[in-house]
């Protein structure tokens, strides 16, 4: 079985890294789809105008199968790549990490700016804290209110979130449990008298 936890950030962070008198400022971000980054990138780059380059890498998914990331100008490979190395080495998701460089005068080769970038990344996710969250499969149920206190009683027992509750003499609503747990609880749910349910995501 796939495991069924994940890591994200709690919450926005800053990092900074100096080096012959360019500045690195990273910027940690949790987020939830790509529309929500191209959002931020955007005002990243209003906020910082001045700055000469904004590279970034994200990634999106329990899975962490979904990335993406940029060196904006810089020498390929030595800005996104080392930012995306960050993500992986604290084993992060649902995360955006900008880095704007604000150039100092002086090159500082690529292997320097590896560093750089790397380093700047590494002190925005120091920076933070880091939360373990679980993979919740979503289910929408339906059954007759005759089956109601078996229902609640299952939910409360496995401790599942439930949301858009409609009460009639036929029921519906949402729940969601771990991933762990489905097996067990959809084996419940069959020994429910008409109940019917859709598997609608896992998120």
């Amino acid at each position: 079985m796939e495991p069924d936890t994940y890591l994200i950030i709690k919450s926005f962070s800053e990092g900074l890294y100096k080096e012959k008198g360019s500045r690195f400022i990273s910027l940690a971000y949790p987020v939830s789809d790509q529309e929500e980054i191209k959002s931020i990138l955007a005002h990243v780059r209003k906020e910082h105008h001045a700055a000469r380059h904004h590279c970034y890498a994200w990634m999106l998914g329990h899975e962490r199968n979904n990335y993406r990331f940029s060196d904006d100008g810089e020498p390929s490979g030595s800005a996104g790549k080392p930012i995306l190395g960050q993500i992986n080495a604290f084993q992060v998701t649902n995360i955006l990490i900008v880095v704007v460089r604000y150039f100092g005068g002086k090159l500082l080769g690529v292997s320097g700016l590896i560093n750089a970038y790397r380093t700047a990344a590494e002190s925005a996710l120091i920076n933070n804290e880091i939360l373990e969250h679980h993979v919740r499969d979503h289910y929408e149920i339906t059954f007759p209110y005759s089956s109601i206190n078996d229902v609640m009683k299952l939910i409360k027992e496995e401790e599942a979130g439930q949301s858009e509750q409609f009460f009639g003499l036929e029921c519906r609503m949402m729940i969601s449990f771990r991933r762990a747990s489905g097996e067990r609880i959809l084996t419940a749910l069959d020994r429910i008298n008409d109940m019917k349910y859709l598997f609608k995501g896992t998120f």
